[in-house]
Parts: C-alpha cells; structure tokens; sequence
C-alpha cells in the first residue's frame, strides 16, 4: 500500500492551512488531534451527521460537548456550553486520575486474575518438575553412587518439552485463534473461552498416565494461555483512560507475579504429600480461572471493539460504566471515531491473511510489529523464565536439599510479586521506555554475579545464600520492569484494525520464545553448567538493552489514537535521535555534570493532552488550599 496523505478525518478543504500528517511516515514526529483545525460550525455538523448515521440524536448536545472538549482538552475551561459540574470532572482527570468507576477497576482487575494460571503453572510444573520425571521413567538427575542413567540427553529434552507445552499450544495455536475469535464473539467471548481450557487443562494434568498424556493436556492448557493473554491486556488498554492505562494494564503481570507467588505456595503446601505431590501442583492450577469464568459476564464489552463493529449506542453505554461522566463518554467516543476514519482511509478493509501480511508491509504498523517483537523477545532473553521454570532444579544443583530448594523459590515469587507494585505508579510517570533502560543493565549484572556465585565451594553457606540473593536482586529489577511493560506495551501500539493479529504476534513471539527456552535450557544446564547458562543470559540482557534504546518509542500518557502519529515516526529517524540527540545529551548531563543543558524534543505535540500539560494545569487550577481557582487558562501546548 502507498504511503497515503490523509488529512485527520476530514477533506482537506474543510481543514483550510491545517498540515496533514502522514500515519505511515510522520518524519517530523508532530503527534495531531484529529479534530484539530476544524471550524466550530463544521464541527458541530460533523457530530450531528454522526448521531443521525448512529440513532443517537438523543445524545446530540451531550456529544457536541463532548467532541467540542475533545478538539480542544487543554481549554475546556473557556468553553461556555460546559457546566461547572461537567469542567470539574474534566479537572479531576488531572487532579485525580485514579477517582475512576469501580466498574472500571473491576473490569480490569478481574479479567487480569486469568494471569495468574500463567503464573501459577509455571511453577507447578517447576515442583513438580522433582517428581513426575521419575514416576514417568525419564530421571534427568544422574544421583551420586546410583547406576548410569541410559539416555539422559533424551530424558533432558522430554522433561523440556512436557514443560514447554503450554508455550507450544499458545505460540502456534491459541495466540492466532486470538483474531477470528474476537471478531466473532468480541473480548469477553474469548476470555470466556480461555477461561474453560484453563479450568478443564490443569485437571487433566492431575491425572495423566505417561509423559505423553502430560504433554497433550498442556498443549491445550496453551489454547487457554494463548488466547486469553492476547485479549486481556487488550481489552484492559481499551477501556482504561491514557493518564492511567499502563499503571491498569499492568495489572496482568501482577497477577501473574501474584500466581506465580501462590504457585510456590502451593508446592510448598503439598510438597511432603507422597507420589502424588507433582499431580497436585500441576492440577491446582485451575483456582485462578474459576473466578475469571464466572466474572467476565459482569464486565462491559470493550468500546472500541463495538465502535469496529459499528454498534455505537452499545459503545457509548459502555463508555458510560467505565468513565465519570456522560461528557466524558461522549468526548472518548467522538474523538474515537474519529481517529478510526483515518485509519479505515489508510489501512482499508482486509481479511485475516492480509492483516497478518500487513503487520510486515504498512509501515506504521511494520513498526509497531518490530517493538512489540523487541520487547517481547526481551522478556525471554533476560533470563526471567530460567528462574521461574527451573529454579527448584537450579536451587538443588547448588547443594540445597528439595525442601530448601522450594522454600528458595518461594522467596524468589515473594520479591517478583512485591517489587512488581511500584510500577502502578512508576509505568505511567517515568514511562515504559526508561524502566527498561533502567532495569535491563541491572539484570545483566545480577545474573552474573549468580552464576560467579556457584565457584564459591558448596561446603561454604555463602555459596547457597549468595547464589538466592542474586537471583533476588535480579527478580526485584525484573518486576517493575521487563515484567509489566510487554504485555502492556504490546497492547497499546497497534491500530484498532491490527490489534488483535498484532498482539497474537506479540504474545506468539514471547511464548515460542518461552517454549524454546523451556525446551533448552536443561540441556544448557548440563552442558554449560550453571555459571555457563547465567553467564549467557547476562549477556542477552545486555543485547535486548541496544534493541530496547534504538527501537522502542514511549507510549506513556498517549491515548490509543494517538500512537498512530508516534509510530509514523520512521524506523530510522527514532534510532538516530537516540544515538545522536538523545545519547550525548545522557553523557554530558550525568557523567561530564552539566547540568543546565536542555533536551531537545523528538515529538512535537498538537492540541494533544501529554503528560507535562498535566503537571501545567495542576499549577495552574489549583490554589494554595486545594480549591481550583476559576478563570485560570491552562498553559499552552509546549513541546516534551
């Protein structure tokens, strides 16, 4: 397809001077409001022509309120047809992010528990990874003084994929089931879907008789994870306000620290049961889906899946349940549909095949198919899954017994799980992009330091307690880091027309990723030993930190619509800032002290609401005892 000029959902000529800016090769990095640069009058006929085309002429002044604030956020101080009620909800999306619905968090939080099956297999089969080998007659751990184990290579490598399983299923089937199934059934049709497999799969683990029989219910135990962890963070970013939707989002990757956490538990719980111990870590599984199966009828449907779907009365009363106010809804679903005609102009009809081949071949999309692959290829190549798969294996090779070893993976779920609350905060202040710079460098250094720990000789206490505080450290960087920007990310950066073949791409990439890993890392073990295989993870951290600084732009603060100017960025004009603009600028403020230089901006924002205008309007509307003062006019659009 050609790179295509559109002008912001409108003819040119109803823009007059207006510059248009190109979604597929915005060169000067200028992020637009649609609506930007309409008249009033045009304006005002736009809304009444989309009420008529939508049966919503009962709604017609609220929406000409709404899109009026949605042209112009920064002033809706100055415009007469709002109430004081309606400027005051307006203020609060400033003063007070977090006062939302709680049919909001509701929303969110009950569809991210589905996490914690992730979560908590992945350490199910970790305990239980010291039993079922044996009942099933593939030993991997050759035992001093016992006869030599035939074919340990080959029981290394089953024992591998039995645990990859779920990553299998979800990698090449559940994650692509992801588009089709969505457009039949919407958002919560397919969380309701995955939920089953993850109810009925752990059950079947629990009783299987071979290692094959294990092996098949975690492939479908994968249909579940696949699916479900393609829409969740998406419909979680599709109902949540920009100011807050990473601190929302990440809601997934707290419950998936929360079961992995409980995971541990568990293994510690029914670990001196008998035989049966590994059946029941593997079956318990299935706790965490029972109250998504039963929930997600609760929830509302994602409005901006109805609004693709062209059902605008169902999306506006869902809009209504997840924000404030009816002006609020309003003004979402006007500048929704708006920015939505300008994709449809760019990106045009397409099936399933085309989407997929387009996430290769339109250039807005191509790039954000590139971030997304980055950052979830990161999350496999920090070493996170090595930990949480194998760390009762690791934990025994450097000499604990099985009890201590459990109870060292337990402490490793505890600090994944506690160090993963600061970034509700931290996501959508400091921004995904620099927890990511911030944390990578320091998980590269941990995980060596782990590995240097094993030459410590074993007769030392230092060797085990040095080894478990490394890994701590390296889980306390990873969880307000690489641990809630992925999924968050991924969800974010795609068009609403690409969403969901995009994010099953995402999601596809960090589970084949995880299963390879799963599936290798035994035989790595053996054969580089523990030092070798830390050593190696610490230099793919190292790695994905260069991929990370060239390639991934920052999504914080920006609504859904917005991303569309931010990745018609090219590919190389963002690599070069970061080296040459970005870099320097690093280097001589924080190593050479200089500490009066300026950074010049990447993106110039238009009549756009980003973060440095809410700190503005915060100063400015606030007065010294916490009362907005009236008739102060909000700073204007700077550049940041």
């Amino acid at each position: 397809m050609s790179d295509k000029e559109i002008s912001s959902g409108h003819e040119q000529g109803r823009r007059g001077t207006v510059t248009t800016i190109n979604i597929n090769s915005n060169s000067e990095a200028r992020i637009q409001n649609p609506l930007a640069g309409i008249s009033r009058e045009d304006l005002m006929q736009d809304v009444e022509t989309f009420c008529q085309e939508q049966g919503m002429n009962d709604k017609l002044a609220l929406i000409q309120r709404g899109a009026l604030v949605a042209q112009n956020p920064k002033n809706f101080e100055h415009i007469p047809e709002l109430s004081e009620g309606e400027k005051q909800a307006l203020r609060d999306e400033t003063l007070h992010k977090w006062r939302q619905p709680w049919r909001l968090y509701f929303t969110v939080i009950l569809c991210s528990i589905g996490a914690a099956v992730q979560g908590w297999d992945q350490t199910g089969s970790n305990g239980a990874n010291l039993g079922f080998p044996d009942e099933f007659g593939i030993p991997t751990d050759q035992k001093k003084g016992a006869p030599p184990i035939e074919h340990l290579d080959y029981n290394n490598w089953i024992v591998g994929l039995v645990n990859s399983g779920p990553y299998i299923g979800s990698a090449f089937l559940g994650c692509w089931m992801n588009d089709p199934l969505n457009n039949w059934f919407g958002r919560r049709g397919v969380i309701f879907f995955s939920a089953v497999f993850c109810v009925i799969a752990p059950f079947g683990s629990a009783v299987c008789q071979n290692w094959e029989q294990l092996l098949a219910t975690r492939l479908l135990l994968g249909i579940g994870m696949g699916s479900k962890a393609s829409t969740v963070p998406i419909y979680a970013a599709e109902n949540c306000p920009a100011s807050i939707r990473g601190g929302l989002v990440m809601s997934w990757q707290m419950w998936t620290a929360f079961g992995i956490f409980l995971g541990f538990s568990a293994n510690l719980a029914v670990k001196d049961v008998g035989a049966i111990a590994w059946r029941l870590q593997l079956g318990s599984a299935f706790i965490p889906a029972v109250p998504l199966l039963i929930g997600v009828y609760f929830c509302p449907e994602s409005p901006r899946w109805l609004m693709k779907k062209g059902r605008y009365t169902k999306a506006y009363r869902s809009l209504c349940k997840l924000r404030n106010t009816e002006l609020q809804a309003a003004r979402d679903l006007f500048y929704v549909h708006a920015q939505l005609t300008i994709e449809k102009d760019v990106l045009g009809k397409s099936n399933y095949v085309t989407r997929f081949i387009q996430l290769f071949t339109i250039p807005r999309v191509r790039r954000a198919t590139l971030a997304s692959f980055i950052v979830m290829l990161a999350q496999q190549m920090c070493g996170i899954n090595i930990i949480a798969f194998y760390s009762s294996t690791i934990f025994v090779q450097a000499g604990a017994t099985s009890t201590n070893a459990l109870l060292a993976s337990w402490g490793f779920g505890l600090v994944n799980f506690v160090f993963a609350w600061p970034a509700v905060w931290t996501i959508d202040t400091w921004g995904r992009r620099t927890l990511l710079l911030f944390t990578f460098p320091n998980m590269a250094w941990t995980l060596l330091a782990a590995g240097f720990c094993f030459y410590i000789p074993t007769s030392s206490k230092a060797h085990l307690g040095l080894i478990a505080m490394f890994i701590y450290l390296f889980a306390a960087f990873y969880s307000p880091g690489e641990g809630p920007v992925p999924f968050t990310y991924s969800a974010e950066v795609f068009p609403l027309s690409h969403r969901e073949v995009g994010m099953a791409w995402a999601v596809a990439t960090c589970l084949f990723w995880a299963a390879v890993l799963s599936v290798s890392f035994p035989r790595i073990l053996q054969a580089f030993k523990p030092q070798g295989a830390f050593g190696f993870y610490a230099a793919l951290n190292v790695t994905a930190f260069v991929l990370i600084f060239l390639f991934l732009p920052e999504t914080k603060q920006r609504t859904l619509e917005e991303l569309d100017y931010v990745f018609a960025v090219p590919t190389h004009v963002h690599a070069r800032y970061q080296t040459f603009t970005a870099l320097p600028y690093w280097f001589r403020k924080n190593i050479l002290c200089n500490r009066r230089l300026k950074l010049k901006p990447l993106y110039q924002f238009e009549d756009t609401f980003h973060d440095s205008e809410f700190d503005g309007i915060r100063k400015t509307s606030v007065g010294e005892k916490g009362t907005v003062t009236q008739g102060d006019k909000p700073p204007s659009s700077s550049s940041s």
